[in-house]
């Protein structure tokens, strides 16, 4: 059973930190490039981070370059969104998205979200 997982979100106060995970389930993530997404209230979904199967290259959007940092745990099957210097523009459900690479290209798959609010 293919599953994404999100998890660790929370309430922060601006300028704190917290820490996503996206535990994948059914596939292995380093045969995937995963990426993070968020969801405002009253906004459209848009693309915060990705890191690439196997090579590991990352991609941030400019809104949370330097603040945010993605990482793979191959081990754990496991991928991470470390968030530092948080701001209340970053309140949003964050989702976890995983777009297969080589022999999986096609298969895609989406976790639930995970709610992070930041208080000013």
């Amino acid at each position: 059973d293919v599953q994404l997982q999100a998890s660790g979100g929370g309430l922060v106060q601006a300028g704190g930190s917290l820490g996503l995970s996206c535990a994948a389930s059914g596939f292995t993530v380093d045969d995937y490039n995963i990426g993070w997404f968020r969801q405002a209230p009253g906004k459209e979904r848009e693309g915060v981070s990705c890191i690439a199967s196997s090579g590991g290259s990352t991609w941030y959007a400019d809104s949370v370059k330097g603040r945010f940092t993605i990482s793979r745990d191959n081990a754990k099957n496991t991928v991470y969104l470390q968030m530092n210097s948080l701001k209340t523009e970053d309140t949003a459900v964050y989702y976890c998205y995983a777009d297969g690479a080589r022999q999986y290209r096609g298969r895609e798959f989406w976790g639930k979200g995970t709610l992070v609010t930041v208080s000013s």
